[in-house]
């Protein structure tokens, strides 16, 4: 069921009865990312869904941060009455996720970095998306996207699942683009907060694929020892788009991290 408030300036995805768990798009995607994993999910647990501002079913909100978009996350839960929840974030999603659980620590049950990092951008990553931005604006969204989409697979899955790719390509053009350079300028500007994962007193889930060109292996393994609890997935040829990659195997991980959280 989609929901809206603030005369539809909020909305989300809401299936599914039980424990909550919260999935947070990425870059150029909207909550349709995760299709795939709401079908066995919803049957024991509620899923909400945001869908964040600037995707095609909500419009863009100014200035946006990294930090608006938890507030947007926030809102959400807050029009629900959910006291906490798992929340499993995906690339941008997990930046947000991160801040969602620096802010409201009470209200994470449990957190998951699907190929994402609290590392902040490196100099020569905000360099990288100064670069894309610009490319953006002079050949238009529908150019630069049908360049960069499909290297967030891995080859092995270019080859094998070439239509996972164009579908992936097909749903970042529904993002206008000034939402597309406002998500890049909110990344490129959010904060280091692998503090976050040092002081989370609740289990933390890492999904890595070996061929993540977005978010390398040497990035997040660092990192994996930082929580209490970690569960940690490193998997051979995975992009950055697990949950369409191997979503069979996703699925089985994500249901045991929930079901641990729950304990």
């Amino acid at each position: 069921m989609r929901k809206s408030i603030n005369n539809g300036n909020i909305t989300w995805l809401d299936e599914g009865q039980g424990a909550t768990i919260v999935f947070i798009h990425g870059f150029a995607e909207n909550s349709g990312i995760w299709d795939q994993q709401v079908t066995p999910l919803k049957k024991s647990y509620r899923v909400i869904i945001p869908d964040l501002p600037g995707t095609a079913a909500t419009p863009l909100s100014t200035p946006l941060t990294i930090e608006s978009m938890a507030e947007y996350v926030y809102a959400i839960l807050l029009a629900e009455n959910i006291s906490n929840a798992v929340i499993i974030g995906h690339s941008m999603g997990g930046y947000v996720a991160l801040a969602l659980a620096e802010k409201y620590p009470t209200l994470v049950k449990g957190l998951g970095l699907f190929h994402s990092t609290a590392k902040a951008d490196s100099e020569e990553k905000k360099e990288g998306r100064r670069k894309s931005i610009k490319l953006m604006e002079q050949y238009g969204a529908e150019t630069f996207l049908r360049q960069t989409l499909p290297n967030m697979f891995s080859p092995a899955t270019k080859s094998k699942l070439p239509e996972e790719v164009d579908a992936y390509v097909k749903m970042g053009m529904q993002c206008e683009l000034p939402a597309l350079i406002a998500w890049y300028e909110a990344m490129a500007a959010r904060p280091d907060r692998t503090a976050v994962l040092k002081t989370i007193p609740v289990p933390v889930l890492f999904m890595i694929g070996k061929d993540d060109n977005a978010v390398p292996l040497d990035n997040v393994l660092p990192q994996i020892t930082l929580p209490r609890v970690s569960s940690i997935h490193i998997f051979e040829n995975v992009g950055h788009m697990g949950m369409w990659e191997i979503p069979t195997e996703s699925n089985v991980i994500l249901e045991q991290f929930i079901a641990f959280c729950q304990l």
